[in-house]
């Protein structure tokens, strides 16, 4: 009797044991395609988009896999909200810049604010408190896009990089600056300069042309778009705005996501964002180095040019929160929530 129990215990642990290892957790992996604009070798691409698809993957044992379209090989920068939503991509780069129609709101990031400091990382976490799901910018603008925040960089306070000599800000006026969003537009035109609407990879051929004089764009950017051949000049310290680069999934695409999936994409929004603007601040300061000794000059800007600055930025963010108060927009409302979470970053 002893013997014939033994032989269906041990009978019953093989059948168990066989259905643990051929039963997969999910029927099926799941792919999900990721698009961006950025150059495959830029850091954003290599150390910050690989990583959280490499991170997701390990989380869910390989039941989630990527496929993975740079350089705009799905669509411009600026049609990858809609693609997103869409369905064309799962995972997009939407940045406010690009979309300033749709996400107005979420440009608050880029904003050259007093509070910023050199460092890309309390612009980032303070943006991400604010825009992760269920803060008062996924209420305000992300959910009623139809999307959900995965995670986001603000890039480092933006720099003046230049082919044209400049010491003060009284040399730049006239100047023709490339750059990308209204806050910064805000910023220059408040400084005299005329700003250029350019996509970032045609930066390079249209100051080479003469195009423009310069842009404005952070340090660790100059190299993955070949400006250090034509850029002679260059400040570092100052705050002339940011960047915000968000990466959204789509509100259908997310509900059709199994639980194991959606954890592991809830799981990494924080740190691929605390990764990112780590990275960012890394780039930045590898950059001044390697500007430096290829003989492009650093530009340090007389202490008469301080006040004109933090007037600038005091006005900017005022002017831009009014102007969407105007609309309808809840722009002193964002404004004043970004501030506060930046005050708590420090």
């Amino acid at each position: 009797m002893a013997n014939k129990t033994q032989k269906v215990i041990l009978g019953s642990s093989m059948c168990m044991m066989l259905m643990a290892f051929s039963a997969p957790s999910m029927a099926k992996p799941i792919t999900l395609r990721v698009a961006d604009s950025f150059p495959a070798t830029h850091w954003l691409s290599v150390e910050v988009t690989k990583y959280m698809m490499k991170r997701v993957t390990e989380l869910t044992n390989n039941d989630v896999e990527f496929q993975y379209y740079p350089s705009e090989q799905l669509g411009k920068a600026k049609d990858l909200l809609a693609l997103s939503v869409s369905g064309v991509t799962d995972i997009a780069y939407v940045a406010p810049a690009f979309v300033g129609d749709k996400m107005p709101l979420s440009v608050v990031g880029e904003l050259p604010l007093p509070a910023r400091s050199e460092s890309a990382c309390p612009g980032t976490m303070a943006y991400w408190k604010i825009a992760k799901p269920g803060g008062i910018l996924d209420q305000k603008e992300f959910a009623p896009n139809g999307v959900r925040l995965l995670f986001t960089v603000v890039l480092p306070p933006y720099q003046l990089v230049t082919k044209s000599q400049f010491s003060s800000l009284q040399d730049i006026k006239g100047m023709k600056i490339r750059t990308s969003g209204a806050p910064k537009e805000l910023a220059l035109r408040t400084l005299g300069a005329v700003p250029i609407q350019i996509p970032s990879p045609e930066i390079n051929e249209a100051m080479g042309r003469g195009t423009v004089d310069g842009a404005l764009l952070p340090i660790g950017s100059v190299r993955p778009y070949g400006l250090d051949a034509s850029a002679r000049y260059f400040t570092v310290g100052e705050n002339f705005g940011s960047f915000v680069a968000n990466y959204v999934i789509s509100e259908r695409k997310w509900k059709s996501l199994p639980p194991q999936a959606q954890k592991a994409l809830e799981q990494i929004g924080e740190e691929v964002s605390k990764r990112g603007c780590d990275i960012a601040d890394q780039q930045e300061r590898e950059s001044i180095q390697f500007l430096k000794e290829k003989g492009i000059k650093q530009v340090d800007l007389p202490q008469s040019d301080v006040a004109p600055l933090r007037n600038m930025q005091n006005s900017v963010g005022k002017e831009w929160a009014q102007a969407l108060d105007k609309r309808n927009k809840a722009g002193t409302e964002i404004l004043n929530a970004y501030l506060d979470a930046m005050k708590q970053q420090h």
